[in-house]
């Protein structure tokens, strides 16, 4: 058993740090998780305590270990076609009020973030191929992001589990994906290479300025870990980054109407949305 320990006052620093480097406010409630995952940091990089190693955390030119704590403390678990009745919108809706301000063979952007470990902008391939007839006539550009550099790389393997793909229909799984190994799936190579995956962090400005005129964002169930600040900048950040007329789908327990009054409530048969005014 470890002989470090992190006081009180050591996790509200640490809290307060990782909140302006992320945007993500850690509750109190998270205290043991947040505790082990920073005494699993002190251990590997061998520092003395908690102090030496936030010194290091705070200072480190690279901040590699920024990148090493942040990729212990996000969670990453989704599966494939979650929350479906956005994705029916999607095809059945949002895609035909885009094509409406566009002409054939024109782009559209599609932004998934976060990546987490692919499920979701897998998904979207998967349903554009199958289910929008218009997909021949248009150039479609699905980027997808996270802040973890890890899930990154799992995402770009495209290799899941049965909880992952325990959703998708047997033909689809069939057709898109290959066995790994006696309880894996691998997603097909013509998928992954659909999807354009980066490292981005909602906060940072440098990060997020090379997304523009992108028509549709897919960001579920990331903004209930922010605060009602953080949650503010990032709907500026999104609005910022849409072209006009461009849509948010937000998680479930997720409401823009709460967040921000930039965006317009759209109402489809299969999803409230929010749109960017015209």
């Amino acid at each position: 058993m470890s002989n470090i320990k992190i006081t009180t006052d050591d996790f509200q620093k640490f809290r307060e740090f990782f909140y302006r480097k992320t945007g993500i406010q850690f509750e109190d409630t998270k205290r043991y998780f947040v505790d082990k995952r920073l005494i699993e940091r002190i251990e590997a990089t061998q520092s003395a305590d908690f102090r030496a190693y936030f010194t290091m955390l705070r200072f480190q030119a690279s901040e590699a270990e920024v990148q090493t704590l942040t990729n212990l403390m996000t969670i990453n678990e989704t599966y494939f076609f979650r929350e479906s009745y956005q994705l029916d919108c999607l095809v059945n809706s949002i895609l035909g009020d885009v094509i409406l301000r566009k002409p054939r063979g024109s782009m559209i952007r599609i932004w998934s973030i976060p990546s987490s470990s692919g499920e979701e902008p897998y998904s979207i391939v998967m349903y554009l191929l199958e289910r929008w007839a218009q997909l021949q006539h248009y150039d479609v550009e699905i980027l997808s992001s996270d802040i973890d550099t890890r899930i990154l790389e799992a995402a770009k393997r495209g290799v899941y589990g049965a909880r992952a793909v325990h959703n998708l229909p047997s033909a689809y799984l069939a057709k898109y994906f290959k066995k790994a190994s006696a309880s894996e799936w691998q997603i097909s190579q013509d998928v992954r290479d659909s999807v354009d995956f980066s490292r981005v962090n909602l906060v940072d400005p440098l990060s997020t300025k090379r997304f523009r005129n992108i028509d549709i964002v897919f960001c579920r169930n990331l903004l209930i870990y922010f605060d009602a600040m953080s949650r503010r900048d990032a709907a500026q950040t999104f609005f910022d980054a849409m072209t006009p007329g461009g849509f948010i789908c937000l998680g479930h327990s997720e409401s823009m109407s709460r967040i921000s009054n930039l965006f317009t409530v759209r109402r489809f048969s299969d999803a409230i949305v929010y749109q960017k005014p015209l």
